[in-house]
């Protein structure tokens, strides 16, 4: 198989941080991008389900943008927030 050579734009930080979990998975950031490959041809697009979003999701990634209604909170906030408990 015949390999070619490609570049990237992406951001630093999430690249840092996706290379750290890849290394835990006992894999590179090249292995994991021709997986993806080899999932977009075997399902003949995205191997995950992308849509649309709703009204709600449109108007607060839009407010976001605008910097409207947006706080900061911390991980531990949103965990509880949402009602993970660690200690599951």
């Amino acid at each position: 198989m015949q390999k070619v050579q490609t570049s990237l734009r992406i951001d630093a930080v999430k690249l840092e941080e996706a290379k750290e979990i890849l290394d835990e998975l006992g894999m590179n950031f090249t292995e994991a991008v021709n997986i993806f490959t080899s999932m977009i041809v075997a399902q003949q697009g995205l191997p995950f389900k992308v849509n649309l979003p709703n009204k709600e999701t449109r108007k607060a990634i839009n407010d976001i943008r605008e910097n409207k209604n947006t706080k900061k909170v911390s991980l531990d906030e949103l965990k509880a927030e949402m009602g993970f408990n660690e200690k599951t």
